[in-house]
Order: C-alpha cells, then sequence, then structure tokens
C-alpha cells in the first residue's frame, strides 16, 4: 500500500496530526522557500493597501460563499 493510499485510510485525528508535523518540518526549512516574484508583489500590494487604510476586507463567511460560488 502507498504511503497516499495508507493516509486515505487514517481516521481524521490522525491526518491533522500528519499535516501538523508535516507544516512544523515546513517552517523549520522556511529560509529555504523561494516565494515567487509575482506573490510576493501581490502580497506587498495588500500590504500598501492595509497601510493606505484602502484595503477592503469582508467576513469570512461571505468570504467562504464567493471561493464557493467561484468554484462552480
Amino acid at each position: 500500500m502507498s504511503a497516499i493510499e495508507e493516509i486515505h485510510q487514517m481516521p481524521l485525528h490522525e491526518k491533522i496530526l500528519i499535516i501538523e508535523a508535516i507544516w512544523d518540518a515546513i517552517c523549520r526549512e522556511e529560509e529555504h522557500l523561494q516565494v515567487p516574484l509575482w506573490h510576493k508583489d501581490i502580497l506587498d500590494e495588500r500590504e500598501r493597501l492595509i497601510a493606505e487604510g484602502k484595503a477592503r476586507f469582508i467576513d469570512w463567511d461571505d468570504a467562504k460563499k464567493q471561493i464557493s460560488a467561484a468554484t462552480r
């Protein structure tokens, strides 16, 4: 059985523990992570809008609805 198949067979609480362990491992290697320039540009623009008071925020439930509608 492959590792992916084993993960599919795990109970949810074990999957969450695996995700946490993977995230912790990624965080320890953060300095090796290469962020694409286009992604940095988007984050910089969002930071600028926040600093200038021009950022628009929406409620999390509304955001989930918009995401769901966009993926249909």
